[in-house]
């Protein structure tokens, strides 16, 4: 990649706020006039990720997957008709940008907006989570940002946060195409693209330049869209960043690549 300013998170901030201009034709503007403003939150939401990094096993940096935004009670009133559009926005610029970091999460990035009881108009709080299908693992005191450092679990030694069941270290894991081809996975991080820069490239004009990159730890497999135009499909579900399973089917463009692991 040329030196990007697009790798700054600057870049995520700029793409959110046209993709919120778009969204219900103005009316943030006006939702949000004089209270807190979305791109406010997901500034939080950034500092969250960065200040509750965990380091796994094999070198990867874990970092929360789930946002609960706690809105003042008003706020949460006015905003009750977009909350749920305004998540999903805020969940695919978190993604975009743990993806630009090169870090890791288990599971989609989650945004939930909740009512708030007690923060003044246009206070909002973020408390950030690593969700893992079953335990949560808190990382915010209430306060959100601004609380002190959290006690954050070690996440190499054991305590039910490792890697899912089924994903053993030294396994063989690999992706096959419908036509029979298949593409063993290394360790570290495997761009999917059509463009040059991609280590696995495939020619199919649906999937972008840099699509989707796979990132093994050698336990477990983590799939991460970064930004396509057209996204990224596991089983049937449009995702953001997400723990493969065996026998997951990842649809990029018209290309459909079904997850292996041997042994």
């Amino acid at each position: 990649m040329s030196s990007g300013p697009e790798e700054e998170p600057v870049s995520v901030l700029q793409r959110f706020e046209k993709r919120l201009e778009g969204l219900v034709e103005g009316a943030f503007a006006k939702v949000f006039k004089g209270v807190v403003h979305p791109v406010e939150i997901l500034n939080a939401m950034q500092r969250e990720a960065e200040a509750h990094k965990a380091i796994l096993a094999g070198g990867r940096t874990l970092v929360p997957n789930r946002y609960v935004i706690d809105l003042s009670p008003y706020d949460h009133s006015r905003l009750a008709p977009y909350a749920a559009a305004l998540a999903q926005e805020l969940a695919q610029s978190q993604a975009e940008f743990i993806g630009e970091q090169a870090w890791t999460v288990y599971g989609d990035v989650i945004v939930e907006i909740e009512r708030g009881e007690g923060l003044d108009t246009g206070m909002f709080r973020v408390t950030a989570e690593v969700y893992t299908g079953g335990e949560v693992a808190p990382v915010s005191a209430p306060g959100g940002y601004d609380a002190g450092p959290p006690a954050y679990p070690s996440y190499d030694q054991g305590g039910g946060y490792g890697p899912p069941p089924g994903h053993g270290a030294g396994r063989n894991v690999r992706l096959v195409s419908g036509d029979g081809r298949t593409y063993p996975l290394q360790m570290g991080s495997t761009v999917i693209g059509r463009g040059d820069q991609a280590n696995l490239r495939l020619p199919d004009v649906g999937i972008s330049r840099r699509h989707a990159r796979l990132d093994f730890d050698g336990g477990q497999v983590v799939l991460t869209d970064l930004g396509s135009t057209n996204g990224t499909m596991v089983n049937g579900q449009r995702v953001s960043a997400v723990a493969l399973n065996p026998g997951d089917m990842i649809q990029l463009g018209t290309t459909t690549l079904t997850f292996r692991v041997d042994g």
